[in-house]
């Protein structure tokens, strides 16, 4: 994990930091050739040198910033889910557990979108 991101983390309360640390190593692990930074004071996953996803840590939920594209194509499934999101950010609940076949699906979409 990248130093600045694992300082970014460390910020918060210690359930917070296990799902952002759960979310940051699944995201890792998934995709291949990926690299991470601290972008737009948020951590970053970069793939051949541009964003392909960010998320962030609040006080109640996850962060999770897919881009435009992906929220618009998971929309329905996220409302389906009670989850909120807005034009690029989809929330996570920090009390419930976290979605990982979803933030899956986020992935395979990311690395086929059209």
């Amino acid at each position: 994990m990248h130093p600045d991101i694992a300082a970014n983390i460390a910020r918060f309360p210690e359930h917070a930091q296990e799902q952002l640390k759960k979310l940051h190593f699944f995201i890792d692990s998934k995709v291949p050739n990926l690299t991470q930074k601290m972008g737009y004071g948020i951590p970053t996953f970069q793939l051949y040198g541009k964003n392909f996803i960010h998320y962030a840590g609040y006080s109640k939920h996850l962060g999770l910033y897919p881009g435009a594209k992906a929220i618009a194509h998971f929309s329905p499934v996220f409302a389906a889910r009670g989850f909120k999101f807005s034009k690029g950010a989809v929330q996570f609940p920090l009390k419930e557990v976290l979605p990982l076949e979803l933030v899956q699906d986020i992935l395979d979409y990311l690395q086929n979108k059209p």
